[in-house]
């Protein structure tokens, strides 16, 4: 039996996505994982950091390129609770992702609200994977922080 599931990798991404919920950031997390080893972890920094761009997506991206000593991620799969915005999707798209498994839409603020063309024409999607686990902390945390 395969461990290494989407379901699985997107656990891992939850568990960043909790650090970020229990640190007063919106709960997303990120991991990038080749050869079904994650190389690159990241929850969002945008409070942390005073820094608009330090979503999970893109902190996650510049730690994968660090591991891997290039700037494309054409083998790599990013797992992410929360459908990237157009910024993320286009720093995604210069760094040739191979494949984007995403949880929960976002309805707002997603890129396939623009159009999927933001990404590279050969990356993957998928999406859905554990939607309404990603779902519900978002809702949690947007209930607390207006409560």
């Amino acid at each position: 039996m395969n461990i290494f599931t989407p379901e699985y990798f997107m656990r891992q991404a939850i568990a960043e996505a909790q650090k970020a919920f229990e640190e007063g950031e919106v709960p997303v997390g990120a991991v990038v994982v080749v050869n079904n080893q994650i190389i690159a972890k990241a929850h969002n920094q945008t409070e942390r950091l005073r820094d608009v761009t330090a979503h999970a997506e893109m902190l996650a991206i510049t730690a994968a390129s660090e591991y891997l000593g290039s700037k494309y991620l054409n083998n790599c799969t990013l797992y992410v609770t929360l459908e990237p915005c157009p910024m993320c999707a286009g720093a995604l798209s210069w760094s040739k992702l191979g494949k984007i498994v995403f949880a929960a839409a976002d309805v707002k603020k997603g890129f396939s609200l623009i159009e999927n063309s933001l990404l590279h024409p050969k990356t993957i999607v998928e999406k859905g994977v554990l939607a309404t686990e990603c779902q519900e902390l978002l809702q949690a945390f947007f209930k607390n922080k207006r409560g």
